[in-house]
């Protein structure tokens, strides 16, 4: 957990007004992940502020950047098959 986000004991309510666009993409990206609108919020302000605390590994970013799973009708060893990276990286 985020460093700020884990000090529980002290809050300060703030109101922050929004657009209509704003407002639905935070609705539905909360209930996407099925977190309060209040909590994504609190994550983006420490991220923009800089304080968010370790950024994750990268499989924990790619993750919650929504690529984890993302590929359709790949084959289901795409990321340990060495067969799969035969020429990969080399120009053509």
């Amino acid at each position: 957990m985020c460093g700020i986000l884990s000090d529980t004991t002290a809050s300060h309510r703030i109101t922050v007004r929004v657009s209509k666009n704003l407002g639905t993409l935070l609705r539905d990206r909360s209930r996407a992940k099925g977190q309060t609108p209040s909590h994504l919020v609190r994550i983006a302000l420490e991220t923009y502020l800089g304080r968010g605390g370790s950024p994750g590994s990268a499989y924990e970013l790619a993750e919650e950047a929504g690529l984890i799973g993302c590929v359709r009708r790949a084959p289901k060893d795409l990321s340990t098959n060495r067969r799969h990276f035969e020429g990969f990286g080399k120009s053509k």
